[in-house]
This record gives C-alpha cells, sequence and structure tokens, in this order.
C-alpha cells in the first residue's frame, strides 16, 4: 500500500510518500502506525502524540481503529484549520 505524508509530517520524514508491505497482522490504522514507528525512528518520534495526527485511508478520513484490509492509500496529516 502507499502511505504519504503531509505537511510537518512531510517535512519531518524528508519524504511525502512510500510503499509499505504490512504483515497480515497489521489490521488497523493504529497498527500500521505501530508497525511503521518500529521500523523507523524518525516516524516513532512523528507518532509520539497521536492524537495530533489524522488520517485518511482511500481519501476518505478515519479513526485509528478503521480496519486497513484492502487499503490502497493511507494520508497521514496534522489538522487542518481554514483561513
Amino acid at each position: 500500500m502507499k502511505i504519504l505524508y503531509f505537511a510537518w509530517l512531510r517535512e519531518r520524514l524528508n519524504r511525502g510518500e512510500e510503499t509499505v508491505f504490512p504483515p497480515a497482522s497489521v489490521k488497523t490504522i493504529a497498527e500500521l502506525m505501530d508497525w511503521l514507528a518500529t521500523k523507523d525512528e524518525a516516524i516513532a518520534l512523528a507518532f509520539e502524540k497521536r492524537d495530533l495526527i489524522k488520517t485518511a485511508l482511500d481519501e476518505t478520513i478515519v479513526e485509528h481503529d478503521t480496519p486497513i484490509k484492502n487499503a490502497k492509500t493511507i494520508a497521514f496529516f496534522p489538522p487542518m484549520t481554514g483561513g
């Protein structure tokens, strides 16, 4: 699946996207975040305050407990404000 990073996540990780192949045991967004954090120290630091991270699964905003089965794209981004 493709992972997209936006705004300060993109800046901190020095990348806007990557393709990953999580194991079958990774079933939710939260578990994906845990798995990504174990593979990359920069991601672990960026995901420390998860309440600041919003998520979209195939272009639909979802909660961290959402299953990722058959997801093509998951995006992580900070909350957005109007202006």
